[in-house]
């Protein structure tokens, strides 16, 4: 029998027989997907990991199964029982190939055969060996689903559950760690789902009758888009219960308000209020439940910060920081206040599983990074320093040369895809106006508004370009220009461009502003982070997600028009008073010098930061375990099928075919085939030209091929192979080059034959372009 009969006469009679799917409150979840795969370019992904079954009871997940065919051996599925296990965070979890059961407890590691899989009842008992009254409370609420419409990720599950638990054994001060983008609006309403039908509340907490009432609960932002945003997630929720706590509303009535169960609002607004006397201090003490605090590392827990007030006036309160940035020198106070996180999910974990989009990282060096003053500039305003070499950091806030930014907005706009959603980290309000500028000068949209600045200065007009920005629909505005504003809190998710035009010097900042681009979206395979200002140094810091490992830098062009001695690395700028603004502007000769280099930043399977010759050194040992010599490379590239498993395997790997295309660049074969990429890195053999090829091919299919007609459509498809590449011989590329070049299938069949004929000469013609 193959797995599919197994399972069906073996292994699901086996566990119905123990309850599972007969029992009330417990179900199987079958063919269940635990990740979707890493995003690897073309619409393609990496392969997901699904559990054969995971058992469920009372709304929690407690047991895996893996199943083999009846006649393979059931150790063979105990690796993948052991890993689904660890990633649903399940205590026990099974191997069977429906003739023996071999059971695992991940908890105290002990393994071996057993006679029959345990009943519901019994896996609840031995995962949840102490009784507890509220976690089977909150174990009897089910999450909500909109109908199934809306599934959790199974790390959001992780996180709700780890949570209640804590709440359950009694912690009053609770955190999460997830990455940006990775849904923590979600996992705050579900738990408020759950707190809100269980009646958890204070009064009732530490008590052993059943609870009395309601909780109320407060969501509590630094921002008013990250409270209404949370709000209108929150709309599952009976309306009355619902409170969106506004100063104008409070104005109007006198009074804050009581009335409702769930309430959002931001600091400023709690924290202002008549006088001295905030309007925090209007509810009593103990009025709130749970509250959560968004994004609780932007000063959340620091003593002298207005948040640590409103946490220390409601001290009482069961509290929840939820936070992307792991934990940090200067985020240390909110570790400290709220204790190490009940769970953390990091961004590397996130792009590996396919819930985040990767990115590449295009590093720009120019001769116009740094600046020392020569008489043939003009000093436009203020007063420069003879002999003084102003750094990145200074720039757009002390000295202000437009034909930089300009050059800099240049080299961007003609690399990107400029009907593409971008967002331009500015150094200064000023300095985003320039670039707002800048950019629709250069752009070849007419549109007014095709890009426009959102910072504090913007007001509501700001918040309406966001608005529209954020809205997957339209297209205008395209570009964002920013200083501080967007780094959080945008919720956009069809960003394809990051462009970093300041220096970024803390790494929590640096993290939430990846966070901005890696949202998933449909027909998005990655986004591009364009850094002008060595951002990308951060991905060699310990505390980014993997160890550190210096991509190696463009060496930028010898500067033709500045002399003097750049200052020692390390070394600070020099204070400049605040006040002083200098305007220079550039000699005319010197813009048209100008030059700048652009390196690419590679990828590790494990989200770790390579330069190309660590890419290519680590492909050329990946290569042998896919082909043993030159000869079968070629043989396998030369079938459609066996080509198309190889770039698979390939991409599990972490050499997706998106990173081949770029060492492609960086070994200068753009007009080469994939294969001499590989060729190369295995063989050291040098590419040749995708037209060479096509011309060495047609010698040979002319003598194999007798057919005119056939040959005709064989010189159309090497036309296009040599325009656009090895996709174009693809066997899913085969009808629509049909249809292309006979505009229906039917007359192609005239010309060429059967389907089958079609297919095989197709496929039988590909071994003369790498013979």
């Amino acid at each position: 029998m193959n797995e599919a009969e197994t399972r069906a006469e073996h292994i699901d009679p086996a566990l119905k027989a123990a309850g599972w799917g007969v029992v009330e409150g417990s179900r199987i979840l079958r063919e269940h997907a635990i990740t979707q795969g890493r995003l690897q370019g073309n619409g393609q992904r990496a392969k997901a990991e699904i559990a054969d079954y995971v058992l469920v009871y009372r709304n929690t997940k407690l047991g895996v199964v893996e199943a083999k065919a009846w006649d393979k051996s059931t150790s063979e599925g105990v690796g993948q029982a052991k890993s689904y296990a660890a990633k649903l965070a399940v205590r026990f979890t099974y191997a069977t190939n429906g003739k023996t059961i071999y059971g695992m407890d991940m908890a105290d590691g002990t393994e071996g055969d057993v006679a029959a899989f345990p009943s519901p009842d019994q896996l609840w008992a031995r995962t949840f060996a102490i009784a507890n009254a509220w976690r089977d409370r909150f174990a009897a609420i089910p999450f909500e689903d909109k109908g199934g419409a809306w599934q959790g990720r199974y790390y959001q599950d992780i996180a709700i559950q780890r949570v209640l638990d804590a709440v359950a054994d009694g912690d009053d001060r609770i955190l999460l760690t997830l990455a940006t983008g990775t849904g923590k609006t979600f996992i705050a309403f579900q738990l408020a789902w759950k707190l809100f039908h269980s009646r958890w509340n204070l009064s009732d907490w530490k008590g052993e009758g059943e609870p009395t009432r309601r909780p109320r609960i407060l969501f509590l932002a630094d921002r008013n888009i990250l409270a209404d945003q949370a709000y209108n997630a929150f709309s599952a929720f009976p309306d009355d219960a619902l409170v969106r706590i506004a100063p104008d509303e409070i104005k109007k009535t006198g009074r804050v308000p009581k009335n409702g169960s769930i309430f959002f609002t931001i600091f400023q607004t709690f924290t202002s209020g008549p006088g001295d006397t905030p309007y925090f201090g209007d509810y009593p003490p103990d009025f709130f439940d749970f509250i959560v605090i968004d994004e609780c590392h932007r000063g959340g827990a620091k003593d002298e910060s207005s948040w640590r007030e409103i946490l220390e006036h409601f001290k009482p309160a069961v509290q929840l920081g939820l936070t992307a940035t792991p934990k940090r020198r200067n985020n240390a106070d909110t570790y400290a206040y709220f204790g190490e996180p009940v769970y953390s999910y990091s961004l590397k974990e996130g792009i590996n599983d396919g819930f985040l989009t990767p990115f590449k990282v295009k590093q720009f060096a120019t001769t116009i990074d740094d600046y020392l003053y020569t008489p043939d500039d003009a000093v436009v305003e203020g007063e420069v320093v003879q002999g003084k070499r102003y750094s990145e950091a200074e720039f757009n806030k002390i000295i202000f040369i437009r034909e930089r930014e300009a050059y800099r907005v240049k080299l961007f706009m003609d690399l990107i895809d400029q009907r593409e959603k971008t967002l331009v980290f500015c150094a200064t309000q000023e300095h985003a106006a320039m670039v707002r500028d800048l950019i629709n000068q250069t752009s070849k949209s007419t549109d007014p508004f095709y890009c426009v600045r959102v910072t504090a200065d913007d007001g509501g007009r700001g918040d309406q370009f966001l608005r529209e920005f954020q809205d997957n629909e339209k297209t205008i505005p395209t570009i964002l220009t920013t200083s501080q504003k967007l780094s959080t809190g945008v919720d956009a998710r069809n960003v394809r461009n990051i462009v970093l035009m300041r220096p970024i010097n803390s790494m929590i900042e640096f993290k939430q502003i990846i966070g901005r681009g890696t949202r998933l979206y449909d027909g998005k395979d990655f986004f591009t982070v364009y850094d002008f200002v060595k951002a990308h140094q951060h991905f060699s810091d310990p505390e980014w997600d993997g160890e550190p490992l210096e991509p190696d830098p463009p060496r930028p062009p010898k500067p033709q028009d500045e002399g003097g001695d750049k200052p020692p690395v390390g070394d600070p700028p020099p204070k400049e008073p605040r006040a002083a603004k200098i305007q220079v502007k550039l000699a005319d000769g010197k813009v048209r010098q100008l030059q700048s280099m652009v390196a690419t930043t590679f990828w590790s399977a494990d989200g770790r930061p390579m330069s190309a010759a660590q890419f290519l050194e680590s492909l050329f040992g990946a290569l042998p375990d896919f082909f043993r010599d030159e000869d079968q490379l070629r043989e396998i590239w030369s079938d459609p099928s066996t080509r198309k498993v190889l770039l698979l395997g390939l991409a599990d790997k972490g050499f997706s075919r998106d990173a081949l295309a770029e060492m492609q660049k960086a070994i200068e074969a753009e007009n080469s085939d994939l294969f001499d990429v590989l060729a190369y890195v295995a063989y050291t053999r040098a590419p040749i030209s995708r037209e060479e090829r096509a011309v060495q091919a047609k010698a040979a299919i002319n003598t194999s091929y007798k057919s005119n007609k056939q040959l005709a459509f064989l010189e159309f498809v090497l036309s296009h192979y040599v325009e656009e590449g090895v996709d174009e011989l693809d066997l899913d590329k085969l009808s629509p080059l049909l249809r292309l070049k006979y505009n229906v299938i039917a007359d192609a069949a005239a010309e060429l034959g059967t389907p089958q004929q079609i297919r095989e000469v197709f496929v039988g013609f590909q071994k003369y372009l790498y013979a």
